[in-house]
């Protein structure tokens, strides 16, 4: 199953693991989206987006049309929203112009500590 993982750390931490994994030429069984905070995370991944994502999980390629039908939402509010999920990396474009969500799950991890 082709996950990916959203998950907020430093920067400076993803890059290292980003770097390892270059170095040593491995292949990550897993996709991971690093936000350096919470707040950049939920900035991204709104209700209206996630609602997206799962009406897109398994669907393959679609219009921005279909999508908008899928979640009964009005055509532009989902071009803003694809849009900002594909600059996050959470859908793709096509060679058509169809956009897809390639994963068949979506994992989010942060932790919350007192201060």
């Amino acid at each position: 199953m082709k996950t990916v993982i959203l998950d907020v750390r430093e920067p400076r931490e993803a890059m290292t693991d980003f770097a390892r994994a270059w170095h040593l030429n491995e292949q990550q069984e897993t996709d991971r989206i690093s936000f350096a905070s919470p707040e950049l995370l939920w900035k991204i991944l709104t209700a209206k987006r996630w609602e997206l994502l799962k009406a897109l999980c398994g669907a393959g390629p679609v219009s921005i049309r279909e999508a908008a039908r899928r979640v009964a939402r009005d055509v532009k509010g989902v071009h803003g929203d694809v849009t900002a999920l594909l600059e996050a990396g959470l859908l793709n474009r096509t060679e058509t112009g169809a956009i897809e969500f390639p994963y068949e799950a979506i994992k989010v991890e942060f932790l919350l500590q007192a201060a």
